[in-house]
């Protein structure tokens, strides 16, 4: 069902050049990832004082659930091996060949882990980037790299991650306090 789903998806890839176009540029290694690293920074110094510590330990969990979601398939991928697609099937690419694990797929891992971390404090910023993050995963899959259940694996991994990245930050909280108010001193918090 998996490469039945991949195949099919990626068998629309030369019929809608404007949607190629579209999933080039989205499919990036830099579009997406960019986009929620500036995010987080502009939550990072965004709203009133009550407002701006709530987001800053929101950030802070976001980014315990890009290291927990790296970490956990870092671990994965010992044990899991998954071929890319375009190594047992003829499709047509849009993206270069990446030559690490398939499965499950870091990038969605990543991109859902920031998304729902946000989506913990601001619940309008990660609905938002939960869109961008499921066109960035459609768009792998689309463009030939990564199969449907790569990025719903890696997707799920960096949800749970987030969930996982808050607790820590909470219990980490007496620790984060002292570190974000020597960085309000120097105006980096």
């Amino acid at each position: 069902m998996d490469e039945t789903v991949f195949l099919w998806l990626n068998g629309f890839v030369g019929r809608l050049p404007a949607f190629d176009a579209l999933i080039e540029f989205v499919v990036s290694d830099y579009l997406v990832p960019v986009t929620l690293a500036l995010t987080l920074l502009v939550l990072w110094f965004a709203g009133d004082t009550a407002s701006r510590r709530r987001y800053q330990l929101g950030v802070i969990g976001a980014v315990f659930a890009v290291a927990l979601s790296n970490g956990s398939i870092e671990i994965l991928n010992n044990f899991v091996f998954r071929d890319r697609p375009f190594v047992h099937h003829e499709v047509s690419l849009l993206f270069y060949e990446p030559t690490d694990s398939s499965f499950p797929a870091n990038t969605a891992a990543m991109a859902f882990g920031i998304s729902a971390a946000v989506w913990v404090f601001n619940r309008g910023v990660g609905w938002i980037l939960l869109a961008i993050s499921a066109l960035y995963a459609f768009s792998r899959v689309y463009a030939g790299v990564h199969y449907p259940l790569d990025v719903i694996a890696g997707g799920l991994i960096g949800v749970v991650a987030a969930g996982t990245g808050h607790v820590i930050a909470r219990l980490l909280r007496p620790l984060i306090q002292i570190v974000l108010k020597a960085g309000r001193v120097v105006l980096l918090a």
